[in-house]
């Protein structure tokens, strides 16, 4: 490496650097003047891109719930969660968050939010509507009331949470929602009475209203024509969508580079960025074709195997990479750190002791690795430049004691000037 430069663009992956990576020029100031000749310590400092994970296990951590052993493998588990991801996702089922009517359990969750805001993670809430986990004493309620409930609810949490949350996904699964039978609710009732539209502008009106500056997602898993069906609907009833949430769950296999881009793109025509919301690769065997709700799939035992976390660690290589090769993509989120979460399967980058798979390893070495500029020494020019190739991120300059920090935005060619 000559002095004045660092990695090149053809350094990077040729099916993200497109859109990931600036070929950055840094003019550094000291005292209004170029610093010629001098030798100086580059360092990236956070992605711009959104990798991302659910942050329920760090709730009783945030909240200083723990003690003795549980606490120090609570922190070592957070250790591996911090070291990889800058965004969080945290739980706001309504008939957990409000299980007495009139009762938010709004502190915990507060808490834990301004924990992950204070280590620079972006902080996302999950959801603000969906009619699974409702509150059971919205089921007796009149349709109106429950209308009524569900504006104030929104209202209220988007308000406590605003300039803490980052984003919401505002509503959950809207495709199915006004014929969904699994359980009563009030929140089917509601949608099968309004009509699809007429709801998603009631939610989005309330979030906007509450919380102005948070990025508001409508969300879903069906990932058919039906979605698209209600996107555009919305879009043509004049309702404001912030980004489209697409939920990739792959307990049945992964969905393999072609599906993925072919579902990227019939969602990226709308003009809006997406965000992979729930993601899972599992390390043990691929739950069977014929299971429709995965939500019906309930064994005893789902075991990690060795040959399973080798399947694992290759698929969240080529999922990962697939993501970040398209532009529309500007989040990830995976749905888990440790095995054991959703329906019990070993979807997580942990074992359920808490040691690393190699899907932590292999993504890590992406993020951090692949993807990333860890402190480089490098020497200015006589006009005070220096040059280098990296992910769109936040950046660090040091120089003779002194830092300075600058972004990096957009891919291509970039000029930055940075004053130490």
């Amino acid at each position: 490496m000559s002095p004045g430069f660092a990695r090149t663009p053809e350094d990077f992956d040729p099916a993200v650097r497109a859109h990931r990576v600036a070929d950055v020029t840094v003019t550094v100031v000291a005292d209004g003047v170029p610093l010629a000749d001098a030798e100086v310590v580059l360092a990236q400092r956070n992605h711009r891109f959104l990798f991302g994970n659910i942050g329920f296990e760090q709730i009783p951590l945030a909240n200083g719930k723990l003690d003795g052993e549980a606490r120090e493998r609570a922190e070592q588990i957070a250790d591996r969660w911090l070291a990889l991801f800058n965004a969080a996702t945290l739980p706001f089922y309504w008939g957990q968050f409000e299980r007495e009517r009139g009762a938010p359990a709004t502190e915990p969750l507060l808490a834990t939010a301004r924990w992950f805001k204070e280590r620079g993670c972006v902080v996302k809430g999950h959801p603000l509507a969906w009619h699974t986990l409702a509150p059971a004493w919205l089921r007796d309620l009149p349709v109106e009331e429950v209308a009524r409930e569900q504006v104030a609810r929104i209202r209220r949490d988007a308000a406590a949470f605003a300039g803490v949350l980052d984003a919401w996904d505002v509503i959950n699964e809207v495709v199915i929602m006004p014929v969904f039978d699994k359980e009563p609710n009030g929140l089917t009732r509601l949608c099968r009475e309004i009509g699809r539209i007429p709801l998603v502008r009631m939610v989005f009106d309330a979030a906007r209203e509450a919380d102005p500056s948070a990025t508001l997602l409508l969300n879903d898993f069906d990932m058919s024509t039906a979605y698209e069906c209600l996107i555009e609907g919305v879009l043509e009833a004049g309702i404001k969508i912030d980004a489209l949430g697409l939920q990739s769950h792959m307990h049945q296999g992964y969905w393999g580079e072609e599906r993925t881009l072919e579902t990227i793109d019939r969602f990226a025509r709308y003009g809006l960025p997406l965000h992979f919301t729930e993601t899972t690769l599992v390390s043990g065997h691929i739950m069977p074709p014929e299971i429709v709700d995965l939500n019906d799939y309930q064994i005893p035992s789902w075991p990690s195997t060795p040959e399973g976390e080798q399947r694992q660690a290759e698929e969240v290589v080529r999922h990962y990479t697939t993501l970040l090769s398209h532009p529309a993509v500007v989040s990830a989120t995976y749905w888990g750190l440790t095995d054991g979460g959703w329906l019990g399967a070993p979807g997580g980058f942990l074992r359920a002791d808490g040691t690393p798979k190699p899907s932590y390893d292999a993504l890590y070495a992406l993020v951090k690795g692949d993807w990333w500029t860890a402190p480089t020494p490098l020497r200015t020019d006589a006009a005070g430049r220096l040059r280098f190739a990296g992910f769109l991120g936040a950046y660090e300059l040091g120089a003779g004691g002194q830092t300075a920090a600058f972004d990096v935005s957009f891919p291509g060619e970039t000029a930055v000037t940075v004053s130490i």
